[in-house]
């Protein structure tokens, strides 16, 4: 991997204002936290700039000219963001808070905020991304697997989840069972698992993916 693609695939915290001044000063709060920052006048420059490599978390004012910050949030999820967010306002809105967090917001903080209470909102929506990463990479690499697998060893692979033993997975198929040995071997080694304890682990995955 590159030095670029590795920088690429670290966290930063992408501060979200239209407010010049204010996201300046957000952004040398956070960067004297030695959190890495970038900055964006709106929520569509921040989309323009976005790709789905990124990681880390969103601070987002919910204050912007033509359009709420509450209806980007929604429109972040549509396009497939799905950094944690962290709203920010310069009024205690309690619908707008409701709101906010019933759409998947960690924290929503008031303007003047402290200093301790934003570290401690970034810290923690940058600890729950990272745990979405490592769940995002697990189902890609579980997919990728799966795709490498020939029609007949999915066919196998769902009957040896459901339990089923090679003699019983040969009458369902009609093949010999050394046939469906050969098909369970090789599926075992595509998919790169042990026992089928793993292999139930996998396909569990599968079908969260699937929303089956």
């Amino acid at each position: 991997m590159t030095d670029a693609a590795k920088l690429a695939l670290r966290p930063v915290v992408r501060v979200i204002d239209d407010d010049a001044a204010l996201r300046g000063a957000l952004a040398n709060l956070l960067r004297s936290a030695a959190f890495d920052v970038a900055e964006f006048p709106s929520p569509q420059h921040f989309i323009e700039a976005w790709r789905p490599s990124d990681c880390g978390c969103l601070l987002l004012d919910i204050q912007f000219p033509g359009m709420n910050g509450l209806d980007f949030q929604a429109r972040f999820r549509e396009v497939g963001i799905a950094m944690p967010i962290i709203l920010m306002t310069g009024h205690a809105d309690v619908p707008s808070s409701i709101r906010g967090l019933k759409s998947g917001a960690i924290d929503f903080l008031v303007k003047p905020f402290d200093d301790a209470d934003l570290v401690e909102a970034v810290t923690t929506a940058l600890q729950k991304d990272a745990k979405r990463s490592v769940s995002d990479a697990a189902v890609a690499d579980v997919t990728e697997k799966y795709a490498s697998l020939t029609s007949r060893e999915k066919e196998v692979l769902a009957l040896v989840v459901e339990g089923l033993m090679n003699k019983q997975i040969a009458f369902e198929l009609s093949l010999s069972e050394i046939t469906v040995k050969v098909h369970r071997g090789t599926m075992m080694r595509k998919m790169k698992v042990r026992t089928v304890a793993d292999l139930v682990r996998a396909s569990e995955i599968l079908k969260a993916q699937s929303g089956a």
